[in-house]
């Protein structure tokens, strides 16, 4: 018997140190950020692709509005590919020191490439919510919020042109986000314990 209980935190490092990837994939609003936020606390590096975007958004001198996001993630992956997310990240997760957690992932392309470069390393979540509550989630939110108009044609464009229905469709494992946040968060607590 343990002197003190065992925590998830415990058994999380004590065990094998197989897996260092977890790649996060949802539609917007679906909570990928909550879960990214307690896998940092538990110790995991987070790489955020949506970084690449915001970074040529700034050097572009545009204003950061989900418009020009869009335009400026369409535009690079139109000129450089798909994965072109995960082929600019890729040197970051690999000089990771320990378990990294990827904000984000979006296209089927960057799932591949992610995938071939990784191989079991890699662990695809989906996190999943209900349209109606995303975008209630996406209208309140205090960095970027969205209106239901922008909520529904950001998730065409990115279901449309950014290949993002393959990864969920194709996830390890799903956490679905309908509850409270203290749900979801046990949620991945059950998660990690089993992977």
């Amino acid at each position: 018997m343990f002197a003190q209980p065992v925590t998830l935190r415990w058994a999380w490092e004590n065990r094998s140190q197989d897996l260092k990837t977890l790649a996060l994939v949802g539609m917007p609003g679906s909570g990928k950020s909550v879960v990214t936020e307690y896998l940092q606390k538990q110790g995991f590096q987070r790489i955020y692709f949506g970084d690449r975007v915001l970074n040529e958004v700034k050097t572009r001198g545009l204003v950061l509005s989900p418009e020009n996001e869009r335009l400026v993630r369409e535009e690079m992956r139109r000129e450089h590919g798909m994965a072109i997310m995960a082929m600019l990240s890729l040197p970051v997760i690999r000089s990771a020191q320990g378990k990294v957690v990827i904000d984000g992932l979006y296209s089927f392309s960057e799932y591949r490439l992610l995938r071939q470069e990784l191989g079991k390393d890699l662990v695809l979540i989906a996190v999943v919510a209900t349209r109606v509550l995303r975008y209630s989630r996406l209208s309140t939110r205090p960095v970027r919020p969205l209106t239901p108009m922008q909520a529904e044609e950001r998730d065409l464009a990115e279901i449309e042109h950014l290949e993002k229905g393959g990864p969920i469709a194709i996830a390890d494992y799903t956490l679905l986000n309908n509850g409270s946040q203290k749900e979801l968060l046990n949620a991945v607590d059950d998660l990690l314990l089993k992977i």
